[in-house]
């Protein structure tokens, strides 16, 4: 039999996400962020899921391809834009629309119009309102504004959108990202055409700052079922879509004082049993794991004892009588929610969640 760990996606977790952000958000459209393979979960394992999407969001132009051969005939938007003249043509046969971030982007719209595309694209224009990374700055911002919107009614393309992303929504302490939140906001509205669209909020800005998410929203991590903060997704009424989970392998009985794994890390305190489990840092889960961190084994938690190796784990299953060779451990999903696993060790639940190793198998949930 194969190896038993594995990843299960379940895609009508994603379409009760997208179902529950648009409760939140009210009369907002929702453009969901699915760039890095859907975030480790794979565009044709969720794509039945993003049905009641108005856009996609993704950064690679293969991936749009991607989208457009599963069926998908919906807006598919490039967040970084179109890097060369080939991602221009590529862009234009796919129907993306797409942003643009800086001058020579801006430029390259004048190319696009020579050649008198069928598809005429929906820019959106990125404005820097203090992230820092790509955008527009305030001060230049005005006359780009100017330029494109002459520019799309020339030549009969859609009213741009005008974008910005949150730096801090997803704050621990309300108290101390509502001043800057707003600030961008506030920026934003301050250049915006009165006939233009806005997109602000990311998923810490849909779930935290509903009233700020402007005319398009674009969660990511959120349709997923984690959270870019501190709340638990389940706090907003979100469904973990993927479960990464594996067996026992083995048991080992120990006595007080034996330790356990490289370094010889954690030591016993009584006599007890340690589980091996089927997953390693070659699959995807973080090596430097700290003690303590949970897994979900017969119906209880089972903490981490010892060291993640490359294809095994310990965990302590002492209080479990029942755990035993072929039992399943769940690693992150229903019970043990990826971001408290991100948490424990120093990370975030998107690192985990687009870690998963190639060598895991996917099954449909």
């Amino acid at each position: 039999m194969p190896r038993p760990i594995r990843a299960a996606v379940n895609p009508a977790a994603i379409s009760a996400n997208i179902k529950r952000i648009k409760e939140l958000l009210g009369p907002v459209k929702l453009m969901p962020v699915v760039k890095a393979n859907g975030y480790g979960h794979g565009l044709e394992r969720i794509i039945d899921g993003l049905k009641q999407a108005d856009a996609l969001a993704i950064l690679e132009i293969d991936g749009a391809a991607r989208l457009r051969n599963l069926g998908w005939n919906k807006p598919i938007v490039l967040l970084e834009g179109c890097f060369d003249q080939a991602d221009l043509a590529k862009a234009e046969k796919l129907g993306c629309d797409w942003v643009v971030h800086n001058q020579n982007q801006l430029d390259d719209l004048e190319v696009v119009a020579r050649h008198m595309p069928t598809h005429k694209p929906r820019i959106f224009l990125k404005l820097n309102t203090g992230m820092n990374r790509l955008g527009f700055q305030p001060v230049d911002a005005k006359s780009a504004i100017q330029w494109l919107d002459e520019f799309t009614l020339k030549h009969d393309w859609p009213t741009p959108v005008l974008m910005t992303h949150f730096a801090n929504a997803d704050e621990a302490e309300p108290r101390s990202r509502l001043p800057f939140v707003q600030h961008q906001h506030q920026t934003l509205l301050g250049l915006k055409p009165a006939h233009w669209q806005s997109s602000l909020a990311n998923s810490a800005g849909s779930l935290n700052f509903p009233m700020l998410a402007g005319d398009i929203a674009r969660p990511g991590i959120a349709i997923y079922g984690a959270t870019p903060g501190p709340n638990a997704a389940a706090n907003y009424g979100l469904k973990p879509a993927m479960t990464f989970s594996s067996e026992i392998i083995s048991i080992q009985n120990v006595r007080k004082g034996d330790r356990v794994g490289y370094g010889s890390r954690w030591e016993a305190r009584d006599s007890g049993r340690i589980a091996v489990v089927a997953c390693g840092y070659a699959d995807g889960y973080p090596r430097h794991a700290p003690d303590g961190t949970p897994t979900y084994v017969e119906g209880h938690v089972a903490p981490i004892a010892g060291r993640v190796s490359m294809d095994m784990m310990t965990i302590d299953v002492s209080h479990i009588p029942n755990a035993e060779v072929g039992s399943v451990v769940e690693l992150w999903g229903e019970h043990i929610p990826v971001d408290v696993v991100a948490d424990r060790c120093g990370t975030i639940g998107y690192e985990l969640l687009c870690a998963i190793a190639p060598r895991v198998p996917f099954l449909e949930a």
